[in-house]
């Protein structure tokens, strides 16, 4: 008997197909608007199109539906055959874009392929009204047009928290809007054609730049190559007003101390938002006491977006725009950055709930309190030379050397009359040990003015300093803030200013 049937290759072998839906089954889930099996005639253009009811109907009410229900309706109360009463609708479009619409309507998937090719579906979806195709070009990818290179995005991606509402959303608010705000104070009955609408372009941008931000907001690690580089992301993040990838990229140093058991945040004062910053009370007791119903502490920051919680901010200040009066243990700022540690210390005083030091009647006036001079001495927490404290952890470099600051007995009397601040409990301190606290043990240090006063200075090339809040007696307010320095590159002379200076053609 032969076996030939049941010894068959396995590669041979039948194997059952599961079939979809019968036609008459996918039919009935088209909903009975226009007769299914009655071909209609649009005339786009050139060129005449002819398509089925059930295609017309599939994405329906629009403006064909309409049309053509409108024809039947007629015939019907007429008594005329529709096949003499259905006449051909023609529209001045162009018909390679309705060559795309008519696949749609047929029951294809359609693929935008450019940015003209997505604009001129999506006008035309609006045009003839589709509910089913705005409805998919909607949660397509927007094409948009950067240094005259075309990207495809994927409209979610600018949604994020922070990242929103940024230039795209308010720039093309278009493409991002829904489809019932679309052309605001025009009819669509009386619409002719729709307005052209352009692709999103900004040609004044850098693609490299943009592709690169790209990336990041995917999900992929940043790598700065150079401070230029950063500068470049940075720049393009603020012109898209992409503040949470902004926050991202500012330099910044995340650590936890274990010497002081927490964690600590390095962000340049340039960098420093309001939202950001908060003050942390000192439960170790060292300044743990009550001002006013105030307790004492340290500024702490948590970076807008991106950071979970709050870290003991270490604020790092160069330019060269620092100098210390070290008879006086105090700090004078220049330039921006001046304005910018008293701004700092406006939204620490806010935060703080003190009250304004500027007179109500300079508040209300034209300008306000803008038409202050920005300084420190015009907010509740300093005056306009900022108290500081060198303890014995700090690190710092004198003139291109290690140096351990240690305080002259002479300028401890001097300090004693200008230190004077609340101690634990709200008792006063004791002169020696307030200053004690700042300056660290005493002996003999070097002095520099050859003038006899005992003046020493210091430009700061850069310093890293922490916040720290604490009570004063002599100070405008119950409380004030003190820089404490924890790294400092500074200069005495200025031969170590110039021994740092290069040629230009070098």
């Amino acid at each position: 008997m032969s076996k030939s049937n049941s010894s068959e290759p396995e590669g041979s072998r039948t194997t059952t197909l599961h079939l979809p839906p019968s036609n008459a089954q996918l039919i009935t889930k088209i909903p009975n608007i226009l007769p299914h099996e009655r071909v209609f005639p649009i005339q786009i253009g050139s060129e005449l199109f002819k398509l089925s009811g059930a295609s017309l109907s599939s994405d329906a009410p629009s403006y064909f539906s309409q049309y053509f229900l409108l024809q039947i309706k007629r015939a019907e109360e007429t008594g005329e055959d529709l096949s003499s009463a259905i006449r051909t609708l023609y529209i001045d479009r162009d018909p390679a874009t309705f060559r795309d619409i008519a696949l749609h309507l047929q029951g294809y998937y359609v693929n935008p392929r450019d940015g003209t090719h997505f604009v001129r579906l999506f006008a035309d979806a609006q045009f003839y009204t589709l509910p089913k195709l705005m409805s998919r070009l909607y949660e397509e990818s927007i094409f948009i047009s950067i240094g005259h290179r075309e990207f495809q995005i994927p409209r979610d991606m600018f949604t994020g928290p922070g990242n929103s509402p940024n230039f795209f959303s308010l720039g093309f608010g278009l493409f991002f809007s829904s489809p019932k705000d679309l052309y605001p104070g025009l009819d669509r009955n009386d619409l002719i054609r729709p307005p052209s609408i352009m692709p999103p372009s900004v040609p004044n941008r850098s693609a490299d730049t943009f592709a690169e931000l790209l990336q990041i907001l995917r999900g992929y690690p940043i790598h700065i190559r150079d401070e230029e580089h950063r500068a470049s992301l940075l720049q393009d993040c603020r012109y898209f007003n992409f503040k949470a990838l902004e926050q991202k990229l500012l330099p910044h140093h995340l650590s936890y101390n274990q010497a002081r058991r927490k964690h600590e945040i390095l962000m340049r004062v340039e960098d420093i938002f309001k939202s950001g910053i908060s003050v942390a009370s000192d439960t170790s007791g060292d300044f743990g006491s009550h001002f006013g119903g105030l307790v004492s502490g340290w500024v702490n920051y948590m970076r807008p977006y991106e950071d979970d919680r709050p870290r003991e901010l270490v604020l790092e200040i160069g330019g060269e725009t620092t100098k210390l009066h070290l008879n006086i243990m105090r700090a004078e700022f220049f330039g921006h950055i001046k304005t910018r540690i008293a701004r700092l210390f406006e939204v620490i005083a806010t935060k703080l709930n003190l009250p304004t030091t500027q007179p109500l009647g300079l508040l209300m006036a034209s300008g306000g309190a803008d038409s202050q001079p920005p300084t420190p001495g015009n907010t509740a927490l300093s005056d306009d030379l900022v108290r500081i404290s060198l303890d014995p952890e700090a690190h710092i470099t004198l003139d291109g050397k290690p140096y351990t600051y240690e305080a002259d007995v002479d300028d401890l009397a001097t300090a004693i009359s200008t230190s004077s601040s609340v101690g634990i409990g709200g008792e006063q301190e004791s002169p020696a040990s307030s200053v004690a606290t700042s300056v660290g043990p005493t002996r003999k240090r070097r002095r520099v003015d050859t003038s006899g006063q005992a003046a020493e200075e210091w430009v700061v090339r850069t310093g890293q300093w922490r916040l720290r809040i604490q009570g004063s007696r002599s100070s405008k307010s119950a409380v004030e803030c003190v820089l404490v320095a924890v790294k400092i590159d500074a200069y005495s002379a200025e031969q170590s200013r110039n021994i740092h200076r290069g040629f230009l053609m070098s």
